[in-house]
């Protein structure tokens, strides 16, 4: 074990001082990271065999990736069968368990990637298990539905909980210690051999790993005890404003990647990653916050990695992130960012907020919570509160929300036109309005992730429950739950779930889990209980809309039942095995999709509210060996629709998929010479044979 001392003039101070220092490039760490260690990550004692035998599937294409986002402790801290010195740890998913079940599950329908939330060393959880607070659950199971005390419970832990999302970095270099089975391991290069087994665990399971990687800020800064790249270099390795202040717009000090030795940082921890751990990918945290170049670095410094020099193929591994624009870097102010619609060719990957927004409704800033959007009954299904206004207003806004969804369908492509039900007219996807910014950004569909929930903001079931009549009932809830995923699976773009949707996880309708602990952020792999009804969330980011989220809590019709759970779970499978095995879904190009794709009735006398009709046609087989074209309905509304369609629909038929699959509903489908029955809140896919 080792620190260096340093002698450096800190401008916070305004003297010279001496500090004893952790090594910014640690790759072990003491217990709580009070020290570095040195380990030898190539000594044979430290690679278990099932993580040097075990091989990641292989993408053919980047929009083939299907991705569970996933936090390492919410996927078996509750689970009874986890042995219980294992639950939270890396090694919980070398054992059989209802999670590992549910994920193998998951991966024989057609998921190939899960996303893992900060591991790398963080400044927050407490990494000494005996010293890690619990609040008591029992007594918690009591307390009513809305009721404010569990929350207040799961506070007076304070950082004291083991939970924590992790985007406090700190050593970036090293895995996170609180997630060690043991203290002993936690120590040293324990926790390097765990998470190895880890990433063999999934590798062996038919998963690739992606890494959720935070370099756009640290948890402190300046002299603060946890800050050790501005201990030993002071005011380098921040942004500064113009009176030399660190910039605060990521939510902590933010790192200055566009300084040379930040980059190199940055780009020596992603190739440490995947050359020690073999990692097939990362999710860059505030993209945006990064330039151009430091993804392009990154990218290069990965391409560089083969098989035979380093035992893994760099060119294989996916880079992709979250290209939001603000803050002191906004719209390129200190360097060309690494955000939507600037990526274009190299290959790395933005989130879409335009499917995600059009789908839901409202907006994740929104104060009020129940903006319905195409997903959530806007216009077809008014929830009553008011807040979407009068019908006229609805109607317009779900245009626009329908042509969002369309153009995110496609790829949310530039390139790509159709009929626009909200300018009555045909337009690219670069002339449809977001914001004041081009609703069509990207190069290639498979330049975009489309996604309708993550760890951030509520479940998608708690969007439902929010956004929803109250008085729908929970079959319609479950069918707007496939409905909403479907929006996302069945479009050209490679798509991300939150773990859990397909099952209805409920975080008690909290928006910002982040250090919620395990109650909220509680995942039931038995499929018996979905979370919902744990009290009232955490008080700090929702006390604003308590006396909205408190009538929803305490009423028995919300909380669906294990049946209910099941038959998500059984849908969203089928969403992945329709995916999976239809090539139509992922043509792979711009150029292909621009020609290929279509939306038969927009923009036209056939267009229904709340009804979306994609066609792909493949009549020479360019794509699709088993089928000449495509046709997905999706259909948002509360009742049954004839849709007609300007084309002949002779040899369409019901995807085998869904004729021999969970839902019984979507099999009453009927396909006429130019028209299509499809009962309610449900989304069919026809397939015509060669």
């Amino acid at each position: 074990r080792y620190r260096y001392e340093v002698t450096v003039y800190t401008p916070q101070h305004r003297r010279v001082v001496v500090n004893q220092v952790t090594d910014p490039y640690s790759t072990a760490l003491t217990v709580n990271s009070t020290h570095s260690v040195l380990a030898d990550l190539a000594d044979p004692a430290l690679v278990p065999g099932e993580w040097r035998d075990a091989v990641a599937p292989r993408l053919a294409d980047p929009v083939d990736q299907v991705i569970y986002e996933l936090h390492l402790r919410d996927f078996s801290i509750s689970d009874a069968t986890v042995p219980e010195n294992l639950r939270g740890s890396f090694l919980a998913p070398t054992v059989d368990s209802a999670g590992m079940a549910h994920l193998r599950r998951l991966a024989g329908a057609g998921l190939n990637t899960v996303q893992l939330l900060p591991l790398f060393d963080n400044a927050t959880v407490e990494e000494h298990p005996e010293l890690q607070v619990r609040p008591p659950w029992e007594h918690l199971k009591q307390l009513p539905p809305d009721s404010p005390e569990q929350q207040r419970q799961v506070n007076s832990t304070g950082g004291r909980s083991g939970f924590n999302w992790g985007y406090d970095p700190w050593h970036y270099f090293a895995p996170e210690g609180s997630f060690s089975s043991t203290l002993a391991s936690a120590e040293g290069s324990g926790r390097v051999v765990e998470f190895r087994q880890m990433v063999g665990a999934f590798h062996a399971a038919g998963m690739r790993v992606v890494l959720d990687q935070v370099f756009n800020h640290t948890a402190s800064s300046g002299q603060d005890s946890k800050s050790v790249l501005d201990r030993t270099v002071p005011g380098y390795y921040h942004r500064l404003d113009a009176i030399g202040v660190v910039e605060t717009s990521t939510c902590c000090p933010n790192v200055a990647t566009e300084h040379l030795m930040a980059q190199k940082l940055m780009v020596d921890a992603c190739v440490h990653w995947v050359r020690h751990y073999h990692v097939d990918g990362f999710r860059f945290d505030l993209m945006g916050h990064h330039s151009r170049d430091n993804m392009l670095a990154v990218r290069a410094a990965l391409d560089a990695l083969t098989p035979e020099l380093d035992g893994v193929d760099g060119r294989a591994v996916t880079l992709y992130g979250e290209g939001w624009n603000f803050g002191e870097v906004a719209d390129n102010a200190r360097f060309v960012q690494a955000a939507q619609g600037q990526l274009g060719g190299t290959g790395i990957a933005t989130f879409s907020d335009r499917l995600r927004d059009a789908v839901r409704g409202g907006s994740v800033w929104d104060g009020d919570p129940r903006g319905q959007g195409f997903g959530t009954g806007l216009f077809t299904a008014d929830n009553g509160t008011g807040r979407n206004g009068d019908e006229a207003g609805q109607g317009e806004r779900l245009a626009w929300c329908t042509d969002l969804v369309q153009l995110g369908l496609a790829g949310t492509l530039r390139s790509f036109r159709f009929g626009s039900n909200s300018r009555h007219t045909e337009l690219s996807g670069a002339e449809l309005d977001f914001g004041g910014r081009p609703a069509g950004y990207a190069d290639a569909p498979g330049d975009v992730i489309s996604y309708v929930d993550a760890h951030d903001n509520e479940t998608l079931f708690d969007a439902l429950t929010l956004k929803l009549h109250p008085a729908t009932p929970m079959a319609a809830r479950v069918r707007m739950n496939t409905v909403c995923l479907a929006l996302a699976t069945l479009g050209q773009s490679p798509v991300m779930w939150h773990a859990g949707t397909d099952i209805l996880r409920s975080k008690s309708l909290d928006r910002n889990s982040y250090n919620s602990g395990d109650w909220f952020n509680y995942l039931d792999f038995t499929m018996t209980d979905n979370g919902f009804a744990a009290g009232l969330p955490p008080e700090r980011d929702n006390a604003s809309t308590w006396h909205v989220l408190a009538p929803l809590l305490a009423d028995p019709r919300l909380k669906p039942g294990p049946m209910d759970i099941r038959r998500a779970h059984e849908a969203a499978l089928d969403l992945l095995r329709l995916r999976a095995s239809t090539r139509l879904f992922r043509l792979g190009t711009a150029e292909r999709v621009d020609a290929m794709l279509t939306f038969p009735v927009a923009n036209s006398w056939h267009q229904l509210p709340g009804v979306i009709v994609m066609a792909v046609d493949d009549p020479d087989g360019v794509v699709d060996e088993r089928w000449s074209g495509l046709l997905t309905v999706f259909n948002t509304t509360p009742w049954l629709v004839r849709q007609g369609l300007p084309r002949d629909l002779e040899g369409y038929e019901l995807h085998p998929v869904q004729a021999s699959g969970s839902d019984d509903l979507v099999r009453s489908c009927e396909v006429g010479v130019d028209w299509l029955v499809v009962p309610e809140r449900t989304a069919a896919v026809f397939v015509r044979p060669r």
